[in-house]
């Protein structure tokens, strides 16, 4: 990730999903995918596109008689945005204070547990 990704708010979040699952897409293409998850208005729905555009995250093709919106940031790249401000934010950038809370909640499975050990065992060592 050379860019740095805009951060956007939860709503926004529910919308780039629909323009991840299928781009591009014309507002009412979004509008219609989201009423069956979210009670918005299609006016909601058009602001949210449009603020997305103004961050950058979200493109939109005006070429076209019908505006169609498209993802300019993968979904990996802003879940890896949000990760990195959320453990800068809470955890003073320390991913290890993270982890450590979680499995001192008990909030894993021994299977995660499990599957954690064997992605950190399986992780590279970082050369010094």
């Amino acid at each position: 990730m050379t860019e740095k990704v805009p951060s956007i708010s939860e709503a926004e979040w529910e919308v780039m999903n629909v323009l991840w699952e299928k781009s591009p897409q014309t507002a009412n293409d979004v509008i219609t995918s989201l009423q069956g998850q979210k009670d918005w208005k299609a006016k909601t729905v058009r602001t949210l596109l449009d603020r997305l555009v103004q961050k950058g995250v979200a493109g939109v093709n005006k070429e076209q008689r019908v505006y169609t919106f498209y993802p300019l940031y993968s979904q990996d790249e802003c879940q890896r945005a949000e990760a990195e401000s959320f453990i800068k934010r809470i955890y003073g950038g320390t991913v290890k204070s993270m982890l450590v809370q979680f499995i001192e909640e008990d909030s894993l499975s021994e299977e995660e547990i499990e599957e954690l050990k064997s992605i950190l065992d399986e992780k590279p060592k970082k050369k010094k």
